[in-house]
């Protein structure tokens, strides 16, 4: 099955600048902040920002729906709930590029084949590590899971604290947003939905 994802899309149609060129642009960042480049504490500053960059938005250079299209089909006719919670993920809000640190809580009802719960944690790991909005990244992971496994039912929960707003603009610290997508079963299910909710717990601020 074949899922379009554009950010996909766009990591092959944007020309990333060079290693050097990017080198630079953090080198006017560090001059716009009133620093000095050449200072011997900063001289390395600039290669280990794009190195750190490369990490954090390795996404771009991941396809989730690849991850999930091994499954296997010996589970014994199972078909309840499959349930990974407390999958603690590291994301970038796209508005200022301030980290989302939280936990995603991730289910879904199999039919005739499940997945390795590795993938699950990847396919978090793949859309996190991009620039983000948490609701968006909250849908992209349940429209991947449904798509590609067809399951009954898909839930996905998210708990994240946006830095962008405990470290800048209005300060307020210990604050989390809670986002989820429900699809198939527990969009329609009541007490599915409530069963899922009470095994994951109460959204907290404890991450």
């Amino acid at each position: 099955m074949n899922i379009h994802d554009p950010a996909i899309e766009t990591e092959k149609t944007v020309k990333r600048p060079s290693q050097a060129e990017a080198e630079q642009a953090v080198q006017t960042l560090l001059r716009w902040a009133g620093e000095d480049p050449a200072r011997e504490g900063l001289l390395d500053t600039p290669s280990r920002v794009v190195k750190a960059y490369g990490q954090w938005f390795k996404g771009y250079e991941q396809d989730p729906a690849e991850m999930l299209k091994r499954t296997f089909q010996e589970v014994e006719g199972y078909d309840e709930l499959v349930l990974l919670k407390d999958i603690r993920f590291e994301s970038y809000c796209e508005h200022h590029m301030a980290p989302i640190i939280g936990k995603a809580h991730v289910a879904y009802i199999p039919t005739d084949r499940v997945v390795g719960i590795s993938k699950l944690a990847r396919v978090v790991d793949a859309f996190s590590k991009r620039l983000q909005v948490q609701e968006k990244m909250t849908a992209q992971i349940a429209n991947t899971i449904d798509e590609v496994l067809a399951p009954r039912g898909v839930a996905v929960v998210l708990e994240g604290e946006h830095h962008c707003m405990s470290t800048r603009g209005v300060h307020k610290h210990g604050v989390t947003m809670v986002t989820s997508a429900m699809r198939g079963e527990f969009k329609t299910d009541r007490d599915l939905r409530r069963d899922f909710m009470g095994i994951i717990g109460n959204p907290s601020t404890s991450m």
